[in-house]
């Protein structure tokens, strides 16, 4: 069955479900969230979410690393994804403006910052900008120079563009269909697991809970060199995998001026979604940098 004549192109749920975004604006917008209570002695940790993905992706690590830490962790709808408003400005200076204005709001600087990908680049940008607002930080394979990937980002649009699917199937055959129409576009199983995360039905009918059209317009930021001036000198972690070309030992020379105590841990065969592909060793990773 030729899956791309079957179904015709996906909807994307939009701006009107999440508030104006037809003005461009530089203003911090109310990011969606969920905080899990703990103590107050520790510095909380902060989940950001990759790009196309949103808050729930940690749920699972959000709820351990509350349990075995006692610590309050925070999870976060970056713009343009998941509940969070929409909005043109996909800069990470606006992200790391959100997030600023979240934590203030909650009370919950300085903090831990894990961030994946687009996460990890917004969280990078906050660390260079407001120092004094993060404890540590780690980077999900990311780095904050320019990265070849863009072929990967436009591949994903692509796939999750290109399909739509009646709202009158089960979830668990929808969920298998739309996977298999995806790998026509994405070969790694667990990218793949990771876009299912932001897949919705509403009103019956199937959608991406992101702002994909003003993502693929603007798909070359994401990648491009972090353009933020500063130093951050608190620890951090840049947590790779060992057959991604996210965060190439090449760049460590130049990610060691921005961030002179960072440390490299490499994870082997994990991928670009590290804590979909290799789980334990992704919690291992984070629980040893916070002891």
């Amino acid at each position: 069955m030729n899956i791309n004549r079957v179904f015709p192109t996906a909807p994307f749920l939009s701006s009107a479900a999440h508030g104006s975004c037809s003005r461009w604006s530089s203003r911090p917008v109310p990011l969606s969230y969920r905080l899990l209570d703990g103590q107050d002695t520790l510095p909380p940790v902060v989940f950001l979410h990759g790009l196309l993905s949103n808050k729930d992706i940690f749920k699972a690590e959000a709820e351990a690393l509350a349990k075995q830490t006692g610590r309050k962790v925070l999870t976060v709808d970056a713009r343009n994804h998941g509940d969070s408003p929409h909005s043109p400005d996909c800069s990470y200076e606006a992200m790391s403006a959100d997030l600023q204005a979240l934590l203030s709001k909650l009370g919950l600087s300085p903090c831990v910052l894990i961030g994946h990908s687009m996460g990890g680049k917004t969280a990078m940008a906050l660390a260079l900008q407001k120092p004094e607002l993060v404890d540590s930080l780690v980077s999900v394979d990311i780095s904050p120079l320019a990265t070849m990937g863009s072929s990967l980002i436009s591949e994903v649009l692509a796939g999750m563009k290109a399909m739509q699917l009646p709202g009158n199937l089960p979830d668990s055959q929808a969920f298998e269909v739309i996977d298999e129409h995806l790998k026509l576009f994405v070969e790694d199983s667990s990218i793949r697991r990771y876009l299912l995360n932001s897949l919705v039905e509403v009103n019956g009918q199937y959608v991406w809970k992101v702002n994909a059209e003003n993502l693929w317009q603007q798909q070359h930021l994401f990648l491009d060199n972090l353009h933020i001036h500063g130093i951050y000198r608190g620890r951090t972690l840049f947590l790779r995998s060992s057959n991604s070309s996210f965060i190439p030992p090449s760049n460590y020379r130049k990610i060691k001026l921005l961030f002179p105590e960072a440390q490299f841990q490499t994870i082997p065969d994990a991928g670009h979604i590290i804590h979909i592909k290799k789980p334990q060793e992704f919690m291992n990773s984070i629980l040893s940098f916070l002891s």
